[in-house]
């Protein structure tokens, strides 16, 4: 669906373009677009590739699993239908720590591997079960402490202050994961009493 919606947006805007006969600037912008995006990947590359070694390197040392296990508790009240051990709440707590750093896109592996995880305590293979909405919801709601990312792309945008967003990106995310996560308790409560 959402391919459609995009395809529509560049149809509708280059027939525009079309329309009032500058069909230069749909050039312009696309060759623009182009080298904003190469520098784009330029600069998060980088930071990319060292967490996902990082991470990498945390998951063959067993660092994860002992993550895992300091999270259990918050973990255990979250998704109290993960048995314990159960290795989707390494990569649950992996997901989230790396959420935690502002690497949303590091972390979608991470949050692949939980679903698939997931997947196998599912007894109805076609409906998502509690844990993976509730997992969705904290993993969208991106509850951050220093969102990397953004401060990098500020960095790329030579920003004065780049650092200065991470006081209000604490907020307004822990804010969103907070009433996500309400929000999912309710819906789950009255799904669960119909």
């Amino acid at each position: 669906m959402i391919n459609i919606i995009w395809a529509l947006f560049i149809i509708i805007g280059i027939g525009y373009s079309l329309a009032m006969g500058d069909l230069n600037a749909v050039n312009a912008e696309i060759l623009n677009s182009a080298k904003t995006s190469f520098d784009m990947i330029l600069t998060i590359l980088p930071i990319i590739a060292l967490w996902l070694g990082i991470m990498t390197i945390a998951k063959d040392s067993g660092l994860l699993d002992k993550l895992a296990s300091f999270f259990a508790p918050v973990l255990s009240f979250l998704f109290p239908e993960i048995p314990k051990g159960h290795e989707s709440l390494g990569f649950i707590s992996s997901n989230i720590i790396i959420n935690l750093f502002g690497l949303g896109n590091v972390a979608t592996p991470f949050g692949l591997k939980a679903m698939e995880s997931l997947q196998t305590l599912n007894k109805q293979k076609d409906t998502a079960t509690r844990s993976m909405i509730t997992f969705l919801v904290l993993n969208t709601s991106g509850l951050s402490i220093i969102p990397t990312t953004v401060i990098s792309l500020r960095v790329m945008h030579n920003s004065t202050a780049p650092m200065e967003i991470i006081g209000v990106v604490i907020v307004a995310s822990l804010i969103s994961t907070v009433f996500g996560l309400i929000i999912d308790r309710i819906w789950g409560k009255v799904c669960d009493n119909r």
